[in-house]
C-alpha cells in the first residue's frame, strides 16, 4: 500500500486484486472437492465490504472524497463459508458444489482479476504521462 493521497485509487485497486486472487484461489479449492462429500463451498465477498466502506463514509459529496478516506485495513478479504451454504445442498454426500457454477464463477473472476490489473497498469501509465510533462 501507498501512503499518500495521490494513491487512493490505486491502493483500493491493489485490495480489490488481491481480494480477486483469492476469490479465484477460493473458486478453485470448491472444484477441487466437488467429489468431497459433505463439503461447503467457500466465497469471498469484496464487494460488500468495499460498498459499506464508500457509503459509510461521511464524506458523501464526490468518489474522490469518499475514496480518499476509505479505511484500508477494513479491505482485507477472507474466503468464508457461503451464506446459507451450510443448510443447502441438493446432492445426498451433502456437498453443496456445483461444478458448473464454479467454472462459470472461476472465468468471471479471471476476467475481473485482469480487469483489476489494468486498471492498476493504466493508473500508473496516467501518472507517469502527467509527470513526464
Amino acid at each position: 500500500m501507498i501512503g499518500s493521497s495521490a494513491f487512493d485509487y490505486i491502493n483500493i485497486l491493489d485490495k480489490a486484486a488481491d481480494a480477486s486472487w483469492l476469490r479465484e484461489s477460493t473458486i478453485a479449492n470448491n472444484i477441487a472437492n466437488a467429489a468431497t462429500p459433505g463439503y461447503k463451498r467457500y466465497d469471498v465477498d469484496f464487494q460488500s465490504m468495499l460498498e459499506m466502506e464508500l457509503t459509510d463514509s461521511k464524506y458523501n459529496r464526490n468518489l474522490d472524497k469518499k475514496v480518499r478516506n476509505v479505511h484500508m485495513e477494513h479491505l482485507n478479504a477472507t474466503a468464508q463459508l457461503d451464506m446459507g451454504a451450510e443448510n443447502y445442498s441438493y446432492r445426498s454426500d451433502e456437498n453443496n458444489v456445483d461444478i458448473h457454477t464454479e467454472n462459470v464463477e472461476l472465468v468471471s473472476e479471471q476476467i475481473r482479476y485482469t480487469a483489476l490489473t489494468d486498471s492498476i497498469t493504466q493508473e500508473f501509465t496516467r501518472m507517469k504521462a502527467a509527470m513526464s510533462k
